[in-house]
């Protein structure tokens, strides 16, 4: 959804502009073709998808910083580099292309590879030690709650039963076998849900997003916007709350007969788009996503 992204953002050729998840550069390079004299900063945790972003975009040369960082720090490192306000902001959550695609990245269940999905390859969390070290219940919680999926319990149960398992193959026979012949037949692999759950649980997704976008929110200048793009339901939900959150005047309890808090809203009450049917055609894996953005008041 990079063209509604672009428009959404407003692109000021003389402004500063965060893209908080670079992955291989594709919005970066929208939003640089449209700088006169401004900058764009770009950050990742992933090294390889930062490498190969700066590569893309080499020829923008000193109107583009790269930092390599979990965006939840953004606050911090922008302090660092003097940045006190923002002109926009995108954020393209979830999986890239090269995660995925990459077998010994160990997100997909489509291709063998170790188990693994961290995005920050330097981490130390990994899906391999979730499911072969927490507890039958703690993997249930994890495939329940970051996966929706209502045959956890049975899942978790198969995955401890089995253990130890070190590829994506074995996990994905694993969780083919456990569930009932119905839900096998379901839309989707039967593994989507519990591979995005153990993804999201490995890199902290939710609570890195949730304290990030109130950051960069209030680094934002009046009149600048932030969009951010998800691909599951999770994602967009959290995304939704904040956004309506802010964009409400008042946060006194609702307990309280009449408003004492004199709060005014610091965004505008957000606009929600999705791919059309020609961008899902071009690229089927869109079809799942969801923009919403929202522009500064104050």
């Amino acid at each position: 959804m990079c063209a509604e992204v672009i428009a959404a953002l407003r692109i000021n050729g003389e402004g500063t502009y965060l893209d908080a998840t670079v992955g291989l550069g594709g919005h970066s390079e929208a939003i640089a073709k449209r700088l006169k004299g401004g900058r764009l900063i770009c950050v990742d945790k992933d090294g390889q998808a930062l490498r190969l972003s700066e590569k893309r975009l080499s020829r923008f040369g000193s109107a583009i910083t790269f930092l390599r960082c979990d965006f939840r720090h953004i606050k911090s490192e922008l302090e660092r580099l003097s940045v006190t306000s923002l002109d926009g902001c995108v954020l393209d959550i979830g999986v890239s292309s090269l995660q995925f695609d990459e077998p010994s990245r160990g997100f997909s269940y489509r291709h063998n590879g170790p188990l693994d999905m961290r995005m920050d390859t330097d981490a130390e969390n990994n899906a391999r030690a979730i499911v072969n070290g927490r507890s039958e219940e703690d993997i249930a919680d994890i495939i329940l709650r970051y996966g929706q999926e209502r045959h956890a319990r049975l899942l978790a149960k198969a995955i401890v039963k089995h253990r130890p398992i070190d590829t994506t193959a074995q996990l994905a026979d694993i969780i083919l076998s456990a569930l009932p012949a119905k839900a096998r037949r379901q839309d989707g692999h039967p593994a989507k849900k519990t591979f995005q759950a153990l993804r999201i649980a490995v890199n902290d997704e939710l609570t890195a997003l949730e304290r990030a976008l109130g950051d960069i929110v209030a680094l934002l200048s009046p009149s600048s916007r932030v969009a951010v793009v998800t691909f599951h339901s999770l994602e967009d939900r959290l995304v939704k709350n904040i956004f309506t959150a802010l964009s409400a005047p008042c946060v006194c309890p609702p307990s309280f007969p009449a408003c004492v808090c004199g709060g005014k809203p610091a965004l505008t009450k957000q606009t929600r788009q999705t791919p059309g049917e020609a961008e899902i055609l071009r690229n089927p894996r869109v079809r799942s996503a969801t923009l919403r953005y929202a522009e500064k008041l104050r």
